[in-house]
């Protein structure tokens, strides 16, 4: 079985649209797992929702898939994301509220947890350091974990010793899953920030025990001019073409 891993896509329809038709280039995925985050920042909330529920999918939720519901205070948010976030909430449909409504903050699938944030703090929780992955191995059950919220690919793991240790998640170059616990973070399709503006999501075949990830080009200058039209912040659009 093949399972294609998306995180962030944060309503960016080029991107989204961009790794899809890659993940069929590649033979296709037999269900995708997305790590939430479908809408905020980008300029086609919609539309990404309702290109999801094309696919057969499992999803979780994130905090702009919450805020964009009503369910998480806005200033918790950075003045630019709570404008994205007040101006998405007017471009949902019910069909697309009731669905961001009906999403779980974790699932189990094979070996895996998902989350968007960490297996301790589903939602909010940045896992950036060594320390903070370490303390959130014991906060999953299953061998692996995955994870978005910080954009940026990477993985983390739990050594023989009791150490944890990180890498960057480097594209093209499988994964192999063995003896160690993992927790692995796919990047962002909808917005990097890992310095390289080309979507990233990745590939997991349960028969070759591996997970793959590929960063796709997509006509940035497209979302970008969109996000202008509608009147976005301007913070938002820039950032997008450097993966900041």
């Amino acid at each position: 079985m093949r399972y294609a891993i998306v995180a962030d896509i944060h309503a960016n329809l080029d991107a989204f649209t961009a790794v899809l038709e890659d993940i069929e280039r590649r033979g296709g995925a037999d269900e995708v797992w997305c790590l939430g985050d479908i809408v905020g920042y980008g300029p086609d909330p919609h539309q990404c929702i309702e290109l999801l529920c094309r696919c057969n999918h499992v999803c979780v939720a994130g905090n702009h898939d919450l805020a964009a519901t009503g369910k998480l205070d806005l200033g918790n948010f950075n003045p630019d994301a709570a404008a994205a976030c007040r101006w998405t909430m007017k471009r949902l449909s019910a069909e697309d509220v009731r669905y961001l409504d009906s999403l779980p903050q974790s699932i189990e699938k094979d070996d895996f947890t998902l989350v968007h944030g960490s297996p301790r703090e589903p939602i909010w929780e940045y896992l950036f350091s060594v320390s903070s992955a370490s303390e959130n191995f014991a906060c999953f059950r299953s061998k692996f974990c995955l994870v978005g919220h910080t954009h940026q690919p990477i993985t983390f793991r739990q050594n023989d010793d009791g150490s944890t240790s990180f890498s960057p998640f480097s594209p093209d170059i499988g994964l192999a899953l063995g003896k160690n616990r993992l927790i692995i973070n796919p990047g962002s399709v909808g917005q990097p920030r890992d310095g390289d503006p080309r979507a990233s999501y990745a590939i997991y075949d349960s028969e070759a025990k591996s997970v793959r990830i590929h960063r796709i080009s997509y006509d940035i200058e497209v979302t970008q001019n969109r996000m202008v039209e509608l009147g976005l912040p301007m913070r938002l659009v820039t950032r997008l073409g450097h993966g900041v």
